[in-house]
């Protein structure tokens, strides 16, 4: 009798403890991990990066060190202004030598007039005339590419260093008839520019930027050359036009054109400034 007594007692005690074994080791593994996820909270990165987890939330530092992008001096230096000055030297070059030269074609025909005293190089022309020439033309070419990317109408008829060149030939050429050509009077003279000097236009740029620009620059130009005139820096002989001759208006428009053509190539393959927003 006492042993069949100690054999259930045993039993029924083995049974409770094993019935209660399960919750007592999950209740075990629970407060292993809320330890773990206590510890992980209080050690911060470190430990995050030992388990291979990136870390999610980033000092304010650092959020805005990365937010910021490169600085000036960093790996990636701001080449557009760099490309800006070299397009401009460039332009400033070429609007000097096609002054020199069309300048000194329009003295030797005896079409423009300097006083003796401000006569003082090779070319037989002012001091002053280079330097402005050449400042205009970097201005207007460019400003032909910018007004071209702010109407969202990229310039791409006849894009090619050949186009331009021909374009210079045929400025050079208007320029030329200009001062060689005789007509009966300068009306005559002046509608047979107005039309070289559209074909210049049509032949080479095609654009209504272009169109617009070569107008407003032809009117400011001769503003400024009626007013210098005026004032007697220079004059021309035989002028039908205020103070002027009536056909240079003409050379200023397909002077334009030209710059224009010659900045808009310049500005092939160069990223646009970026925006601040």
């Amino acid at each position: 009798m006492p042993r069949l007594h100690d054999h259930f007692w045993s039993c029924s005690c083995a049974h409770s403890a094993r019935r209660r074994g399960p919750p007592r080791a999950s209740a075990a593994g629970l407060a292993a991990k809320v330890g773990e996820m206590i510890s992980a909270s209080v050690s911060g990165p470190s430990l995050l990066a030992a388990h291979g987890v990136p870390d999610a939330d980033p000092a304010p530092g650092d959020r805005s060190a990365s937010m910021s992008g490169p600085e000036p001096g960093g790996p990636y230096p701001n080449t557009w202004h760099h490309r800006l000055v070299q397009r401009s030297l460039v332009l400033f070059s070429v609007g000097v030598v096609l002054a020199l030269v069309l300048n000194l074609l329009q003295i030797q025909r005896n079409v423009t007039l300097f006083p003796e005293e401000v006569i003082a190089t090779i070319f037989s022309s002012a001091w002053w005339v280079p330097p402005c020439c050449g400042t205009a033309a970097a201005v207007v070419g460019l400003l032909y590419p910018c007004i071209d990317s702010h109407l969202g109408e990229p310039h791409k008829f006849k894009r090619e260093w050949a186009s331009v060149m021909r374009c210079i030939a045929v400025f050079v050429g208007i320029n030329h008839a200009s001062a060689k050509l005789d007509f009966a009077n300068n009306i005559q003279l002046s509608l047979t520019l107005a039309a070289l000097s559209l074909g210049l236009w049509w032949t080479f740029d095609r654009s209504r930027s272009g169109l617009g620009l070569g107008i407003t620059i032809a009117f400011l130009a001769t503003l400024i050359t009626q007013f210098l005139v005026y004032n007697g820096v220079y004059q021309y002989t035989s002028p039908d036009f205020l103070y002027i001759r009536s056909w240079l208006p003409c050379i200023f428009f397909s002077g334009g054109v030209t710059v224009g053509n010659i900045g808009r190539q310049l500005a092939m393959g160069v990223p646009e400034k970026p925006h601040s927003d």
